[in-house]
Formats: structure tokens, sequence, C-alpha cells
């Protein structure tokens, strides 16, 4: 494979302005929410949805903001349990709340991922706001009858006006005002709530200001007093904090953490844990432990040595900086804590772009861990045949050629450039394969456009023609077929189309799209799980997240959050003596082929030059994934593949009889669909038969080699090479990975075991593991949503000394040294898991006679060489790759951090060319950082 290392395409770095969970708590049962979700609000407008997923982190949504759009803030909330009919207790819904250089407060449609509605208000632009605590259930169980059970907003604006905003009844309206502006206008930058009737203010007066929500009434004025000679006349509370004993901690410019008694608002004390501004602060859930983040790119870490019997901070502890660390380059902008049964994490963000996980119970026990900061879909795409590649960020896209390996290492050279009119930022772009058109999608419109050498010499650039396409709204995904004559969108309300494009040969002609778009229905889906985030319909889980055609055009796949996936296919043949658009007379149709309920829909049959999409036959028999998909890729099938027609003949015609005559043929070649799932499963499956295909159900995630079991981040793409061998090159932000499916992956060498007597009782291991509850498979991770454990040779050490009969004795105690936290100790329960899929993997290896490489001996570091890789950079001349490979796998992490690797190069049976784009952190356009007094 010959990989261009580049790092030419200037993606801008978003800073991270705000961090929110959705859950404060654990659930009434102990247990972490299944629906737990963290929201990263960006400078550049967008909002990322993040999976914990128990510590493996899946990026699941990201909401496309827009053109001075930022984001300032985010707060989520929950509406109260209802019971239904039969009594049954509803969970409330989930609720996303923004703000951003704006006097209004944005809702976000967490479904669809667009503005559902926004605040009113005469007030001005808003600088902070905070959500209402939940209100608390009597004893009885049930709610407190209260005036209001939902969750009210508080928002500061800049002229000091403090707004109390209304989320009941599902709508977001205001309610009154708590506090008008002075006569300073002191811009409120922090507010809080103490309680559901108290919140606490920070102004940029050196004030903070507590005030009873329901008659706006000011219990106390706490002065921060005088910042001293040098320093600025006013400080600046950037933030509050409420502790559980109700107590309250601040941050100011002066890089000062304050703590308040919550009984008489009285201040208790000051640590000048920072050397300039504390920017935000984050609390645990019982109150002993405080992080502060700030300017200095510090981030400090403060317990009290005073506790309650509770084991929380009580009144008049003294607290003291233990620890600060720099886990960031640049300021700690956001700060952000979940405190559950399992998951015990601290999430901060700055202006480097990306979130770091930080251990809060076992702090100095495990490691942190940085999230990508590049986003989980890849913004490029390419154009093979003509040699081009795009890429987009906000709303500008570029077009680079890239010169083959004959003509030199040339660097590439931007050939078109397109600024969007609007203020949306691109969601997606896709391009044509010989790279004659372009689509680029918004969350309000589709466009379409030509490319068109402007000369004859190769190397020129292109002119951009726009085309006409059909008034749709907004797009998620849009995708090409390969030969440009279909074009698929999905829309942000998770709905597939399909729209038909004439492309003549002459180069010169412009391209048009016939008027109507052919809907691609669904198969509709039982929601057995019912949460706060996909209530009773699941519509977040049935969100959209990959869609891909097949490389022959002819099956077209989805795949949605909750791990189902749908597939279409053509039937028919084209015909270009056939109408253009045949609509057929309305049928009826049941919802469901299988599992109908006697529930008819109407349906037009539409049909494109002979040519109709239809659902895939065997579309019901494609399983449901374990986990959220994180890519979804088409095997290449041979050039060579013929697509047969009718006896030879033109589709047919209509006739008096049948006015809307079609062919019934559907593609018979066989189509493989590579799926990786969030936590690293291959699935391949052969999409016409609608099973499994044979290296899948050979080859379980227990024979996966151990780099890449181990590894922390899912698959962002992957690369077909299938000029001489079957491999799939898959690849994250910070790794490499190339599988060979045209043979097995080893066995390891602790599942062998007797095929003959040992068949029975594989099997039965087999269902045992299958019953395992979800509770005992995140055991297996072992860490609290951080990084992994410290090293034992790094990890403190404590001396335990045991006295006989409780008295202290003469003779030397003995002394045992324990590691705070060991290193994850593979259970029996692991050894069957990986036993029980190795024996079944055995045992269907048997059955196939065929299958190669299942003894084979696997090198675990082979020379790029010997894989026909080779890395083009600079001048270098690229190598042959060799013919002959015995590798089963191979990988890499020398290439970080990857945006995105498209392929290169017009195919013909010559060596894989591929275009790797890296975008290193030191590479990033950031603002100059504030320097302290020294860097320890």
């Amino acid at each position: 494979m010959d990989i261009h290392r580049s790092r030419f395409v200037p993606f801008p770095s978003s800073a991270i302005n705000a961090l929110a969970f959705s859950h404060a708590d654990p659930t009434d049962d102990g247990k972490d929410p299944e629906c737990l979700r963290l929201a990263i609000g960006r400078a550049n407008g967008n909002i990322e949805i993040w999976n914990p997923a128990y510590g493996a982190w899946v990026q699941e949504r990201v909401f496309c903001g827009g053109k001075d759009r930022s984001v300032e803030g985010l707060a989520w909330t929950q509406e109260p349990d209802r019971k239904d009919d039969q009594g049954r207790i509803i969970l409330g819904r989930l609720r996303l709340f923004s703000i951003g250089y704006s006097s209004s407060v944005t809702e976000w449609d967490l479904a669809t991922g667009l503005p559902l509605r926004h605040s009113n208000g005469n007030h001005s632009e808003v600088w902070c706001f905070a959500a209402q605590p939940k209100a608390k259930p009597t004893p009885k169980g049930s709610v407190a009858q209260e005036e209001d059970a939902s969750q009210k907003l508080i928002a500061g604006c800049a002229d000091g006006t403090l707004v109390l905003l209304s989320t009941a009844d599902d709508d977001l309206q205001f309610e009154k005002f708590v506090a008008r502006s002075t006569a300073k206008k002191a811009r409120a930058l922090s507010v809080t709530f103490k309680d559901r009737k108290i919140a606490l203010a920070g102004f940029a007066d050196s004030m903070i200001r507590v005030y009873d929500t329901r008659s706006g009434y000011v219990i106390r004025n706490i002065s921060l007093g005088s910042a001293g000679p040098g320093r600025p006349k006013e400080t600046l509370v950037w933030n509050i904090k409420c502790l559980p004993n109700g107590d309250f901690v601040s941050g100011d410019s002066n890089g000062d953490v304050r703590i308040y008694d919550g009984r008489n608002y009285s201040h208790i004390q000051r640590i000048s844990g920072h050397e300039a501004d504390v920017l935000d602060l984050a609390v645990s859930r019982d109150g002993t432990m405080i992080f502060s983040g700030g300017m200095d790119r510090r981030s400090c870490l403060y317990t009290s040595n005073k506790k309650s019997a509770s084991g929380m901070a009580s009144q008049g502890g003294k607290w003291r900086k233990v620890s600060h660390q720099r886990y960031h380059d640049h300021d700690v902008k956001a700060m952000a804590t979940y405190d559950g049964a399992k998951l015990s994490i601290l999430v901060s963000g700055g202006i480097d772009t990306q979130p770091i996980i930080v251990p809060i119970r076992q702090f100095g026990k495990e490691l942190s861990r940085g999230l990508p900061a590049l986003p989980h879909s890849p913004p490029l795409v390419s154009a093979p045949e003509a040699r081009l590649m795009v890429g987009w960020w906000n709303c500008e896209l570029r077009v680079w050629r890239v010169k083959s390996r004959d003509d030199g290492a040339e660097r590439p050279k931007v050939v078109a450039r397109l600024a969007l009119q609007g203020d949306e930022n691109i969601s997606s772009a896709t391009i044509t394969q010989d790279g004659g058109m372009l689509a680029v999608a918004t969350v309000r419109e589709v466009k379409l456009f030509q490319l068109v050498e402007t000369s004859l010499d190769a190397g020129s650039g292109l002119r951009i023609k726009k085309l006409e396409i059909p008034s749709t709204v907004g797009a998620r995904i849009v995708r090409f077929t390969p030969d440009g004559k279909w074009l698929a969108i999905v829309t942000a309300t998770n709905e597939t189309r399909m729209a038909r494009i004439i492309r003549s040969d002459g180069p010169l002609d412009r391209p048009r799209v016939l008027r109507k778009l052919l809907p691609l229905p669904r198969l509709p889906r039982d929601h057995p799980l019912q949460d706060s985030l996909n209530g009773s319909e699941g519509r977040y889980g049935r969100s959209v997240t990959h869609a891909e055609f097949s490389t022959d055009g002819t099956i077209f796949a989805v795949a949605d959050l909750a791990g189902h996936v749908d597939t279409w296919v053509t039937e028919g043949h084209e015909d270009l003596t056939a109408p253009e658009v045949d609509i057929g007379e309305t049928i009826e149709s049941s919802a469901d082929d299988d599992d109908s309920d006697d529930e008819e829909v109407s349906q037009e049959r539409i049909t494109f030059l002979g040519q109709r999409w239809i659902r895939n036959p065997t579309a019901h028999l494609l399983p449901c994934l374990d986990s959220a998909p994180a890519l979804l890729s088409f095997q290449p099938i041979p050039e060579d593949t013929s697509h047969p027609e009718p006896n030879g003949k033109p589709a047919f015609h209509p006739t008096r009889r049948n006015p809307h005559p079609h062919s019934h043929d559907i593609p018979e070649t066989e189509h493989c669909l590579l799926i990786v799932s969030a936590d690293g499963q291959l699935h391949l499956f052969d999409v016409l038969a609608g099973r499994l295909s044979e290296w899948s159900r050979r080859n379980p995630p227990s024979s996966y080699p151990s780099q890449y079991r181990k590894l922390r981040s899912s698959a962002k793409g992957c690369i077909w090479d299938v000029s001489q061998q079957e491999r799939i090159w898959l690849y994250g932000e910070g790794w490499l990975f190339m599988f060979d499916i045209s043979r097995d992956l080893p066995i390891p060498d602790s599942a062998a075991f007797d095929l003959a007597s040992g068949a029975d009782e594989a099997e039965t291991r087999a269902s045992k593991k299958r019953k395992r509850d979800a509770a005992k498979e995140n055991a297996r991770k072992g860490t609290s949503g951080a990084g992994d454990v410290v090293p034992e040779r790094d990890a403190p050490v404590t001396k335990l000394r045991k006295y006989g009969s409780g008295q202290y004795t003469a003779q030397p105690a003995q002394i045992t040294q324990i590691a705070l936290h060991a290193a994850r100790v593979t259970t029996e329960t692991d050894m069957e898991y990986d036993n029980d899929h190795s024996a079944l993997a055995s045992l269907r290896r048997q059955e196939g006679s065929t299958s190669h490489g299942v003894n084979g001996v696997v090198n675990g570091d082979p020379s790029l060489t010997s894989l026909g890789l080779v890395e083009r950079e600079g001048k270098q001349d690229a190598l042959e790759p060799q013919k002959q490979n015995q590798e089963h796998w191979w990988h890499t992490f020398k290439y970080r951090p990857i945006l995105g690797i498209v392929p290169m190069g017009g195919g013909g049976g010559e060596p894989l060319e591929v275009v790797l784009v890296e975008r290193p952190s030191w590479d990033l356009d950031l603002p100059p950082r504030f320097m302290g007094a020294h860097e320890g």
C-alpha cells in the first residue's frame, strides 16, 4: 500500500466552552443510568453527545452549529415521572439547553439534532444559566406537591439581570425577573441553584448575591473585597458551585478558590490555587473533593480534612490543596463531574480542543485519559479516478488534486474552493468516483454541484457549477453511488430519500436531477428500552448515523444508534428508452412483511428508467448489534462482474393491460457488508442472504489480536485492499490495523481443547455466557471510566502494621505492602468467555475444509515492506509491494492523530494508494496562552 502522509488539510481547532452530564446522581437502585450522556459545546457552535458506555466513550451524535454561533453553556433537565393508564411509571424525558452570544436560551431536539425552540423575554444577552435541582420524592414515594414539579432555568444577563424561565408543559417560556439590572450594570458571570428556592449569582463587581427566586428578595450581598495593590479594581466571579452540605465555593479572576458557609453565607476560607483566573469549578457527589481549572492550564484538587459521619464534608472543615496537574496545553474553560456507582470521573476541556477524563474516587490510582478531539466521522471524501480529495469544515469546502507517484512527489494542490451561503455548518459531503459531481449538505438544504476542468491540463483548477435539485429539507448524510446516478439523502428527521440523476457522456453536458424523490421506509422496530433518552418511541436510538452504497450501486444500507441495519436493493434494469419517472397506482402494503399487525400504509410505486428501489427481502434477517455501529462499508466486488439484462433485451414497456410494467430482478452477486461496532467487533454480513459471513463465524472477538482488543478508541473508517489479497485496513484516531479476511485468525493457545469430546460442553458454556447480565460484562473492563490503572511501579504503596491481641508488642510488627490499585486480573468468567467463543470457532473451522491459516503463526511486528506498505513523504520513491504476504494482521501507532484516510488512484489491479491526513496538536492555530512564573 502506497501512503501519502499529509498534513495539508487546515482543519481548524474548535475550543471546548461547555460540558454537562445528563444526570447528577445514580438511579434510586444505586446504579448508573443506562441513558447517561455527556454534552460538549464547542466554539464553532457544534454540540457533541458522548456515551460513557462504562468507560468505552462513544461519540454518538454531533449537532451542527453555524457561523458565529458559539456554545457558551449547556444544561440538562428531566421531566417529572408520570404513570400511564396501567399504573406503570414512565420516566421523564431528558431535555438539553444551550446559550451562546444571544438573548435567548435554545432547546435542542435530541432525535433530530435541530433547535427545537428558543426562549423569549425582553432582556439582554445571556452570559450564564443553570438548571433547578430535581424535586425530591416524599417519604411516600411521590414527588412533593409543588406549584411546578418541572425544573426551571435561571439565566444571568450582561446587564446584571437574572431571568427565570419555565420548562413546564413541554415548553420554554419567560416566567419573571428575579433581579433587575443595577446602576453599575455589572455582568452576571455565573449562577447556580443552592436548592429549588435559593439561587447564587457571581457578578463582575466583586460581589456574590443570594436571591430567593420566589420573591426576588436579595437574601445576602457577599463582597470579595479588594484584590490588593497592582491588581484590577474589580474581581470577576467566574464560577460558583454548591456542595451537598449547603456550603458553596467560588472561583475568581485573582486565581483564588473561596469557600463559604451555607447557613449564614459567611466567608470561611480562601485558597490561592492558581496563578491566573479560575474559569470553572466542579465538586464530587459526596462533597469531599473540589476541582478547579484556570488560565494557567492547571487542574487543581482540594480536599477537606473534616467529614461528617455520612462521609460528606461538614461545615467548618478546613480545605487544602493536595494536587495540581497540567492535563491541558491551554486554558481550562469547562469542567463537569459524574460520581456514581461505577463511573466516577471528572471531564475537563478548553482551548486545546481535547476532553480529558480524570478519575475521582480512584484519583492517583488510575491514569487520566484524553478523548479524541477530531470528529468521529472523517470530514474527507475522495474521487479516486480523478485523484481528487475533498475536505470540509464549518461552512467551507476545498478540493485538492493529489499527483500520482509517476508525476513525482509534488505537494497536493488546491484546485477548488467553496464557501456556502448561509450560517449553517456543513454536515456531510460526497463526490462521485470520477470527480464529476459534488453534493454538500447542511441542516437547512442540500446543494449539488458539477466539477468541470478549466482546461485540458489535468493539473489545472476546477470550475464549480451549481445544479438544480428538488427542494428538500436539510440532510445529515448524503451519499453518491460510484457512477453518480443515484444520490441518497438522509434527512435530519431520519428519513431516507433517493434522487435519480441523469448523466450524459459529454464532459460539458450538465447533469440533471429528476424532480421526484423516492422515499425509502425503514423496517419498524420494537423498542424494549424505555428510558429518559429514548422515550416510549425510541426516537433517539433510531437516529441514523451511517449510510453506504455498495461498489456497484445496487444496494444501499443505513445503521442507527440502536444497532439496527436497514438495506434496500435495486429492482429491474436501467432502460434509457423507458419513462424517466413512472408513478404507478397507489398500493396498500403492510408496514412490516413479517411482523405485521394488519396495519396498512399507502405507498407509491415509483420507477426511474425501468428501475426502482425496494426493501431488501432479507433485511429483517440482519440482527441488531449489541452496541452502536462505528462504521459501515461494503467490500468491493470484482470489476468484471456482469449485470445481466432480461433475455438480452431492454426493460419492459407499458401496454394497455399493464400500464406500469417493470422487472422484478434483483442483484444476485454476493455483497459483503462490514460493520464495526463501538466495542470493536467486526461483523461481516452477506446482505442478500441475511446472515453472517463464514469469516465472521469462524473468527469471534476472542480470536482478535490482543493489541486490537486493548484499543481505547473506536474505529473511524476503513479502506479495502482487494487488488492482491482481501485486506481490511481499519483506522482510529491514533492507530492503523490490517486484517486479512481471506484467512482465519489464530486461536489463542489457552483455548485448546479436545474437539471430539468437548463439543457439547463448549456449546453449554456458550449458552451460559449468553445468560450473563450486563453488569458482569461491564465488570470485565474494571475501571472507573477514566484511563488504565497506574502501573505497579508507579502506584503509591501503603504499609499496614498488624498487632496480635489488639496490643502493641515489642516484637517487630508484620509489615505488608499493598498496591493501592492492582492491575486488572483475568477472572474465571473471562477465561470461560474466551474459551466459549474459541471453542465454537474451532468447531466451525473444523467443519469447513477450505479455511486457510488456521494453524498459522502470527508475527506481531512485521516490517512495512513485507506488507507492501510504503510511506511516501518528500521525494522518496515508492517500493514495489511483495506479492506473497504471510501475515494475518498488522498494526501501527505511528500515525496520530488521524483526521481521515481516503483511497486514491483508478484501481485496475494496481497496488492500493491512499492519502493519510494527520492533524497534530502542535499544528493547531491556537491563541497565545497565559505563561506562569514557572511550569511546574
